[in-house]
């Protein structure tokens, strides 16, 4: 019988160290979102056939992100999209975005094993991002549908305002950065721990 390997997140042993944090921050893991990466001119025929595809339009306007049911587009670039969780696999997704936008010169990628994802909220949530953090993270400029490419502590992230409160964030990290963000929240959250 051959040997398999167990898919495993690479936040699974900080899991227990989430769980320990109280209300009024939350840390929790997302694992094994699907995430593609999509090239194609936001203004030719090929946009539009990936907006069919996902069931949203992409969003044109830098900082942002649009969303619908279970899928989130986040702009990039001029040109450029990370489309994560659906509800299709890393691997079809691909292939239905490949087929729809190849014949006007754009590209999917599936990029899901790159990548974990985080979600932060409480009422300090915030308060923790601000100790690493050079945004302005007031939900009067960093609302519901932003998103940006910044650094927290040392790692690059994709942070997105999941609602306008300023309490709700989600966490795009690269795998081989997870831990030390993981490290770094978990050390950012202790005072409010209480």
């Amino acid at each position: 019988m051959a040997d398999t390997l167990e898919r495993t997140s690479p936040l699974q042993p900080w899991a227990a160290r989430f769980a320990n944090l109280t209300n009024s921050v939350a840390i929790v893991e997302d694992p094994f979102v699907t995430m593609v990466d999509l090239r194609v001119d936001p203004s030719g025929p090929g946009a539009r056939a990936a907006a069919e595809v996902l069931g949203v339009e992409l969003p044109t306007a830098a900082s942002t992100f649009a969303k619908n049911g279970e899928t989130t587009v986040i702009w990039q670039g001029p040109d450029e999209w990370l489309v994560t969780g659906t509800p299709l696999a890393g691997p079809e997704l691909e292939a239905r975005l490949r087929e729809a936008v190849a014949a006007h010169g754009g590209a999917a990628v599936d990029v899901s094993g790159q990548r974990t994802t985080l979600r932060l909220s409480g009422v300090h949530s915030r308060d923790v991002l601000a100790k690493g953090c050079a945004l302005d993270l007031h939900p009067s400029a960093f609302r519901d549908g932003t998103a940006a490419e910044t650094t927290l502590g040392q790692a690059g992230v994709i942070l997105l305002a999941v609602n306008g409160s300023g309490d709700d964030y989600r966490i795009v990290v690269r795998s081989s950065f997870a831990r030390y963000l993981a490290d770094w929240l978990l050390d950012a959250a202790e005072e409010y721990a209480s």
